[in-house]
């Protein structure tokens, strides 16, 4: 992935001399080991600051909704996708967009790392030929790189940017033998009983900072159901019920939108599997619509408009 880095900073810079863009957005490194930041680049001379590699993990697309002025955005698969779906819905002037696509190949999960260092804090870090060399007071670890990839990467079958302006590097391979819905499938075989006491289990941590919703690109409502008052829905307490229904009803709202970047889940810092739900979703609205979110800008989300020939059998 770092081979990307000088190619991204040679488009960047080209868009803003050629005054295609007024913005960049892409990723500089953060200020720990494993850890890049967003970065929002406006002057020639701060091209350089953009970096490419396996930390790069926040989806860009969240910084393009709302934009007025002409922006170029790195996006991987994911992140072009939820340009696509945000396009769709009209909250990105798609022709305001110059998207620098960039095939990925996943990237890393540092909350998997620390588990596994129990602890340990890293002061250096390196990711090469798909090793993560790890450093800290009195240990070295070499980590196979596979092994600390980020969940929604495991289960992704699309890599590369369904959309893009500009393409940097060759198309990876499609992965078709992935069981993207493994996880769903294994819930399902659960009763009714022992799926709600699952759920339960999972949610009874929530601490109700709303990092997931804050975080989502989906997520670009005025309003959220959240914070109304007039009618209000229900309590903004940390009461499970109330938990629930909060995490139920974000589910529904980004039924057959979501794409599965993963970054409720990593934003989440009670660590919740905030991807089960959603996920489910997203099985159902391509078994029964046979639809994707985000691999075009033609299609509309199956609930974002009526058919009069859609199924209604749930109504008796």
């Amino acid at each position: 992935m770092e081979n990307f880095e000088d190619s991204i900073r040679e488009v960047a810079e080209k868009l803003l001399r050629d005054k295609k863009v007024d913005l960049i957005i892409g990723y500089e490194q953060g200020t720990l080991p494993l850890r890049t930041t967003p970065c929002f680049v406006e002057k020639l001379e701060d091209v350089k600051k953009l970096v490419w590699n396996a930390s790069c993990d926040a989806n860009l697309s969240k910084y393009v909704v709302g934009k007025k002025e002409k922006v170029g955005v790195v996006a991987k698969g994911c992140d072009a996708r939820l340009i696509a779906v945000c396009a769709v819905e009209n909250q990105i002037p798609r022709e305001n967009v110059v998207v620098i696509g960039v095939p990925c190949q996943g990237v890393i999960d540092r909350k998997k790392i620390e588990a596994k260092l129990e602890g340990k804090e890293v002061l250096e870090a390196v990711v090469k030929d798909e090793q993560i060399k790890v450093e800290g007071e009195g240990f070295e670890v070499v980590l196979p790189k596979k092994d600390f990839l980020c969940d929604s990467c495991h289960t992704c079958r699309h890599r590369n940017p369904p959309i893009y302006d500009v393409l940097i590097g060759e198309k990876l391979p499609q992965s078709t033998d992935k069981n993207e819905f493994a996880e769903v499938s294994s819930l399902e075989s659960k009763s009714t009983e022992e799926r709600w006491e699952h759920f339960k289990e999972e949610l009874s941590t929530c601490i109700r900072c709303y990092a997931c919703r804050n975080v989502c690109p989906l997520c670009y409502c005025k309003m959220c159901f959240v914070d109304q008052s007039m009618p209000t829905w229900f309590g903004k307490t940390n009461d499970l019920s109330d938990t629930m229904i909060y995490h139920i009803v974000r589910a529904f709202h980004v039924a057959g939108r979501c794409v599965d970047c993963g970054a409720c889940t990593r934003a989440c810092p009670m660590a919740i599997n905030l991807r089960e739900l959603v996920k489910k979703t997203e099985k159902i609205m391509k078994e029964r619509y046979n639809y994707e979110a985000g691999l075009g800008l033609e299609e509309v989300p199956p609930l974002g408009e009526f058919k009069m020939e859609d199924s209604q059998e749930f109504i008796k």
